[in-house]
């Protein structure tokens, strides 16, 4: 088995046989997976959290509608927010001159924005959780691959001392530690994707209940023509705005 400075991570790949190997090349390509995804979605949180709030500072200090929809044509809409209102913005100016000409638009006007924007939230969710799936399917497995190497390497271990015929401690305890390498590396991929999958959870969620409160009030502007005056969320979201005016 050799000696005690001649075991570790190098004698146990120079020792694994195919199975450890394959099970060694799924956790890295594992591990790049997860870190890939946690860095891109990083990433575009930080992005899409920063555009959102430079967006809603424009639309809550608007004198119109039309000034948003002007911003929007010029500028495009780059995060969930501006998707939302330009959306909304069309649907309504669809709505006032075609009116319910299929069944995709039956319904009043509040009716058809209502469904628009509904479908929107529901886009916007999807695009927010992608490959959160495979980040929680890393979490969840990877402890367990290397577990499965752990075993399969004290297996071997093992049936090798048990064909030399010495049991002595120094003999069990080497072989059995280096098996244990791949509980270790297991673990270090599961941990950054549970922990980014945690965060990047937490993240979506807070932004889905902005969204939805925002996506509120849109509606009642498009819809009503006013904004909810005097309410909790309009006290909390826009201190000391005009109401916003609605297209005609």
């Amino acid at each position: 088995m050799g000696d005690a400075s001649s075991l570790g991570f190098g004698h146990f790949l120079a020792q694994s046989d195919i199975v450890a190997r394959v099970l060694l090349v799924v956790l890295a390509i594992m591990s790049a997976i997860s870190w890939y995804l946690i860095v891109y979605k990083g990433i575009g949180q930080v992005v899409r959290n920063a555009l959102s709030r430079k967006f809603l500072a424009f639309f809550w200090s608007a004198t119109s509608l039309e000034e948003v929809q002007r911003e929007l044509d010029l500028r495009g809409a780059s995060e969930p927010f501006g998707h939302l209102t330009a959306h909304s913005l069309h649907a309504l100016a669809h709505h006032e001159k075609y009116g319910a000409a299929n069944l995709e638009e039956a319904g009043s006007r509040q009716e058809f924005l209502t469904r628009t924007i509904k479908k929107v939230l529901d886009e916007e969710t999807t695009s927010l959780e992608n490959g959160l799936t495979m980040l929680a399917t890393i979490g969840a497995t990877a402890p367990f691959v290397g577990l499965f190497g752990t075993v399969w390497g004290v297996y071997h271990a093992l049936v090798a001392i048990g064909m030399s015929g010495s049991g002595m401690l120094d003999k069990v305890a080497g072989p059995v530690g280096e098996a244990l390498i791949m509980t270790g590396i297991g673990l270090a991929v599961a941990l950054p994707a549970v922990m980014g999958y945690n965060w990047l959870t937490r993240s979506n969620r807070v932004l889905t209940a902005k969204l939805d409160a925002f996506a509120f009030e849109l509606l009642t502007f498009l819809s009503m023509g006013q904004a909810l005056q005097g309410s909790a969320l309009g006290r909390t979201t826009r201190p000391g705005t005009a109401a916003l005016t609605t297209v005609k």
